[in-house]
């Protein structure tokens, strides 16, 4: 999570927790875009000051915890199991491009390269 669909002028239209045939562009939870457009859909966050590094210091203890044994992801509740694997996808590398078609179709006129010599060619003793 998330994946974004766009309108046909590249906004963001829609917000997804998993992607689908219409919604393949996966956006960073960091992006600035992802946060303007909740905060315009939702409002703005009440979120305390601090909450979000108190966050990211929970996720690396409990990171350092697991890496040296000291807790099993078995132990955690199945809601924090969840959570946990949430966060683990969310920050898995992703082997598909992150970004989509954007609906507009670009021509390029490239008529004007066509009296280019090909180095290459000419290294060969070509045209």
């Amino acid at each position: 999570m998330p994946y974004v669909r766009r309108d046909l002028m590249g906004r963001i239209e829609s917000v997804h927790r998993t992607s689908s045939p219409e919604v393949v562009e996966y956006l960073d939870t960091s992006s600035a875009e992802l946060k303007a457009f909740l905060r315009d859909e939702f409002g703005p966050a009440d979120v305390a000051p601090g909450s979000t590094e108190l966050l990211q210091v929970v996720e690396e203890v409990l990171r350092v915890f697991l890496a040296k044994g000291m807790l099993s992801v078995d132990q955690l509740s199945h809601d924090a199991q969840v959570a946990w694997s949430t966060v683990l996808e969310a920050h898995a590398p992703r082997n598909r491009p992150n970004f989509t078609a954007s609906g507009f179709v670009e021509i390029i006129d490239d008529s004007a390269f066509g009296n280019l010599v090909d180095p290459k060619a000419t290294e060969r003793g070509g045209g």
